[in-house]
């Protein structure tokens, strides 16, 4: 079986709406305007064209700040150490190491990744975090060119590593990328804590019960 991991809010801490509160006080000084401001700054199609590689960090940031009228040397320098805030999710993590070891038991088992990832933040990651080769491969969007739920970035992944859809199980934390993932034939955890995430991979019989 292959198993997907998503990294955003799945395998690393992602909180935008506490990145904006911190640095934009003034716009962003209680939950909703933060989550408001969050979802202008990071939904929209400049940061999305960032993530796959068609903007680099200092077009975005120009670009963020001129539409939201923010200050663009505050809004670089939360930006250029948003690779400071993707810290490992330690209970996900206890599952992914599991799964690395169970590959002693199951020789079929294969962990792969997935995740809208701009370049800059890949190369820290992979950088800082040793655990990183525990995966037999992966795909950061700013590499591929193509971000999720695109189906072209699945279909790049199933076919760099010849994946079979019916035993692939893709996880990610927005709806979106796991229906993207399930139309075409894998299968599909819509992530929402370790626990349930661990409930499903034994559903699976890809883990044992603990």
């Amino acid at each position: 079986m292959n198993v997907v991991f998503d990294f955003g809010a799945v395998l690393f801490t992602w909180k935008p709406a506490d990145l904006l509160s911190t640095s934009f006080p003034q716009r962003a000084g209680d939950a909703q305007s933060a989550a408001s401001l969050a979802h202008a700054v990071f939904g929209h199609a400049d940061w999305h064209s960032f993530d796959r590689g068609a903007l680099n960090l200092d077009e975005v940031i120009a670009r963020t700040a001129e539409r939201l009228a923010l200050d663009a040397t505050v809004l670089g320098e939360m930006a250029a150490h948003i690779s400071d805030h993707l810290a490992p999710m330690a209970a996900t993590l206890d599952i992914l190491e599991r799964l690395h070891c169970l590959r002693d038991q199951q020789p079929a088992l294969r962990l792969y990744y997935l995740s809208n990832m701009p370049v800059p933040y890949a190369r820290e990651l992979e950088r800082r975090h040793a655990f990183l080769q525990w995966f037999d491969g992966g795909i950061f969007s700013g590499d591929a060119k193509a971000t999720k739920p695109d189906p072209a970035i699945y279909r790049l992944l199933q076919t760099r590593y010849a994946l079979d859809p019916a035993q692939t199980v893709f996880i990610d934390d927005l709806k979106s990328n796991v229906r993207a993932a399930s139309d075409l034939g894998w299968h599909g955890i819509h992530f929402e804590s370790a626990p349930q995430l661990q409930t499903r991979l034994q559903a699976l019989a890809i883990m044992g019960q603990t």
